[in-house]
């Protein structure tokens, strides 16, 4: 596996939250205007693929505590 430091991780984080910021600023004009729905459900898919992303992400900054 992968080991990452938090600064990469938190890039990454900063990343995935703008493009993430963005895809729901898409998907309301879309929805605003009525286009493609076809689009618009893949554009969702992808936004709910960026929150797990990010979900992973943050579980990752947090550190195992002890049992």
């Amino acid at each position: 596996m992968d080991t990452y430091t938090p600064e990469q991780i938190s890039e990454r984080l900063a990343t995935l939250r703008q493009e993430h910021r963005e895809l729901d600023e898409t998907i309301a004009k879309m929805a605003a205007n009525g286009e493609d729905e076809l689009e618009a459900k893949r554009l969702k898919r992808r936004k709910l693929q960026l929150k797990d992303c990010i979900a992973k992400l943050e579980d990752m900054l947090i550190p195992d505590e002890p049992a």
